[in-house]
């Protein structure tokens, strides 16, 4: 059982550590980094640096999240069952879905439009459809990944108050 509950929390930590130390350090660094070597179109090379960045990190996340299923499972199967099984299995589905919808829906979305504007969004006047649309699609990419940072934190509570 500490093997399977050890298999969680690794799966957890990879998984909401990655989003955090992705979004609170690799993409500020990149594009601060690009921007200050004065790189030509250095946001739009930063949007597609991170992008290919989270892309392949979604794929471990869906991994972890299967991760994380198998072990709730094989724990609830075997006994004793963890308290609140039911509402951490849904939270782990939304989190799972949330990750899937992003890479899947969302962020290939994101790089057409790039690739229709072929330029940063942020050259583009404020009031272009585009840069709007861009905008939208961005935050909801962003607004997405909190679904896992803040499920994955409760799930940790959990896992470690039991």
């Amino acid at each position: 059982m500490l093997v399977l509950r050890y298999a969680a929390l690794l799966a957890l930590v990879v998984w909401v550590g990655g989003l955090l130390v992705l979004g609170g350090i690799v993409a500020p660094s990149i594009f601060e980094t690009l921007a200050a070597r004065q790189i030509a179109e250095s946001r739009m090379v930063a949007g597609a640096v991170f992008g290919a960045i989270l892309r392949k990190f979604s794929i471990l996340s869906l991994v972890a999240g299967g991760e994380l299923l198998l072990t709730l499972v094989v724990r609830a199967v075997l006994g004793p069952r963890q308290r609140r099984l039911a509402l951490r299995i849904v939270l782990l589905v939304l989190m799972i879905a949330a990750t899937a919808y992003a890479a899947l829906l969302v962020m290939p979305r994101i790089d057409a439009l790039q690739r229709t504007i072929g330029t940063a969004p942020s050259n583009l006047p404020e009031t272009d459809v585009r840069r709007v649309e861009f905008g939208r699609l961005h935050a909801l990419s962003t607004g997405l990944q909190l679904v896992p940072i803040l499920g994955g934190l409760s799930l940790m509570y959990w896992e470690l108050k039991e």
